[in-house]
């Protein structure tokens, strides 16, 4: 390890037998302290690593020994000593450093330390808010160092697949312009210019385009984007992405090429990549799994039923599958049919809130009866059928989805993810592919108009351009999101580099031309100075990294981050600023 400028020899874990004999000196915090009364055993802890150090008050006139029964845990310490080896039977293997221990000869006290609010622990009974609270605590703790250590590589691993691939880095600004790009900007105040707002970019995705027309050819940033909208697990007000653009490329040039640069950080990281990636259409995805990033690792496939019920006496069935646009689906969860009663008729709000009506569902249980309050409305030749269908067997629950094609398909993609986690089903190792083909628009209840399914600058099929005007949500795009264990770890797409064509998806979306122009007028006019063919793509550092650390959460791998009330509670952020401060930038709270 290079390591040369510090007050230390060595880390706290590179240590082993081959320094036995060496004279060393070692730099960190106490984090556990045992006076077995002759002798004091430490365990030395430094973000690299722990090593057991001993004082034994015979050794060096018991100088160093009368000074480790006074230090307490968390207190930095510079140590020098002789590396042995550990006694036999007192190895530890769990422990890099396991085979050896430090005989102490100086210890010098650089600081003290208030008892810490919670225990320096990988498995700590502190929740969440005091961790973050007392953040600098927690991230020393070995499990969060970790993480913190494979962020740091990961970025240096795809940086470096990068640039062998002649790609430049290239930063953009963070004040920008409001454009809309489908959340809420977060706004900055100009002082210089009275009642004018710079936006935190959610994305660098216009001024990437930018690059393109200025001939960079081949762009990537590590960026901080910004997005005004609610939180969850997996997403923060502010967050990481690997940003990448190439021009004068093809779709397939571009998916190749970032399977080249992902296969080789990964395996930077210890995790194998099999390319070509699986590529799956997003109907495929949709009616297969329910979701746009299905995890494939597990089965509990959505099945079509529509034409067993044509003729069902079961009126909800059969209506919709007898309406153009509907079916009938559903999926089997192997195991569940042994559930309670009462068990069972908890699922069915968990189905409400992925915007079912109600939950149908019929459990065979392993006795061969059956329990349902739907089953009375079916024939022997529908169960029959449906039985052969979904391959059902004793102690399957079967749940059903009948309605417009998408929302059935949300529905059972909903509880097809909700039942993996009930039933603990395994998912082992990681799952990587491609879903792509996605929709151009999506209809947008709230505003009662079209929006983008990806971005306003996303290129459509171009067979299905013509029917723009016609039937604007049957046109295709050319776009690709890369799927990794469920979750979508980035996404791109080609880009529109056609300046009328992009006047007319606009316009699609809602804006007027002189809204476009005042919106976008920049691009527009880049559009019409030779564009190239553009591509590119954006990677989800902080979910990918959570992903490759086995951790829950997001912020189980950023350093700072925020609560899933967009606070931090370590320095009490978003807080209050002065009137004065408001006055300088023409502002008032109301």
């Amino acid at each position: 390890m290079a390591d040369t400028h510090a007050m230390h020899t060595h880390t706290c874990g590179e240590l082993t037998a081959e320094h036995i004999g060496s004279t060393v000196t070692l730099t960190g915090w106490v984090w556990r302290r045992r006076d077995h009364g002759g002798l004091i055993f430490v365990d030395l802890r430094d973000r690299a690593g722990v090593t057991q150090i001993s004082f034994d008050p015979e050794h060096s006139g018991g100088t160093a020994f009368h000074t480790a029964e006074t230090i307490r845990s968390e207190w930095p310490v510079k140590v020098r000593g002789t590396v042995r080896r550990r006694p036999e039977g007192m190895e530890n293997a769990k422990l890099a450093t396991g085979d050896i221990e430090v005989l102490i000869s100086e210890i010098e006290i650089l600081n003290r330390s208030k008892t810490p609010p919670f225990q320096i622990e990988d498995h700590i009974e502190a929740g969440e808010d005091i961790r973050l609270r007392y953040r600098y605590l927690d991230i020393r703790r070995p499990k969060m160092m970790a993480n913190l250590k494979l962020r740091s590589d990961f970025i240096f691993a795809i940086r470096e697949a990068l640039h062998r691939r002649a790609f430049m880095e290239v930063e953009t600004p963070s004040l920008f312009k409001s454009t809309p790009e489908g959340a809420r900007d977060f706004l900055v105040p100009s002082r210089i210019q009275p009642g004018h707002f710079y936006a935190l970019p959610q994305s660098p995705q216009l001024l990437k385009q930018l690059l393109m027309v200025g001939g960079v050819e081949r762009y990537y940033q590590v960026a901080k984007c910004f997005r005004d909208e609610d939180l969850r697990a997996d997403r923060q007000p502010e967050f990481t992405q690997v940003d990448i653009e190439m021009s004068f490329v093809n779709q397939d040039d571009v998916m190749a090429e970032l399977e080249d640069v992902l296969s080789d950080a990964f395996a930077a990281m210890g995790v194998e990549m099999p390319t070509p990636l699986r590529r799956l259409s997003y109907w495929d995805a949709m009616e297969t799994y329910g979701i746009d990033k299905p995890d494939t690792r597990y089965g509990m496939h959505l099945v079509d039923v529509t034409d067993i019920f044509k003729g069902s006496s079961f009126k909800v069935f059969a209506s919709a599958a007898n309406t153009e646009g509907s079916v009938v689906k559903c999926i089997n969860a192997k195991g569940a049919g042994t559930w309670a009663r009462a068990k069972i008729d908890k699922l069915e709000p968990v189905a409400r809130e992925l915007g079912a009506r109600g939950l149908a569902w019929i459990a065979f249980r392993e006795d061969g009866s059956i329990n349902s309050p739907i089953v009375k409305f079916f024939s022997e030749e529908e169960m029959a059928a449906l039985r052969e269908r979904a391959e059902v067997e004793p102690g399957d629950l079967v749940m059903f989805a009948a309605g417009p094609r998408l929302e059935s398909c949300e529905i059972l993609g909903g509880m097809r993810c909700h039942m993996a986690d009930a039933l603990d089903i395994p998912r082992e190792g990681h799952d990587f592919l491609w879903v792509v083909d996605f929709p151009l628009f999506h209809w947008d209840e709230d505003r009662g108009a079209y929006a983008a399914e990806h971005q306003p600058f996303t290129q459509p099929v171009e067979d299905d351009i013509d029917r723009l005007d016609t039937d604007p949500l049957s046109v295709g795009s050319r776009t690709y999101d890369f799927v990794m264990d469920g979750f979508e770890a980035g996404g791109g797409g080609m880009r529109i580099h056609d300046a009328a064509l992009q006047e007319r998806i606009l316009e699609k979306l809602g804006f007027t031309p002189e809204g476009a122009r005042e919106q976008f007028g920049f691009l527009m006019d880049a559009l019409e100075f030779g564009a190239p063919p553009m591509g590119g793509f954006a990677l989800g550092l902080d979910r990918v990294c959570m992903l490759l650390a086995g951790a829950d959460s997001i912020r189980e791998v950023m350093a700072f981050p925020k609560t899933s009330s967009g606070s931090d509670l370590m320095s009490d952020a978003p807080s209050e600023v002065s009137a004065r401060q408001l006055k300088e930038v023409s502002l008032r709270l109301l």
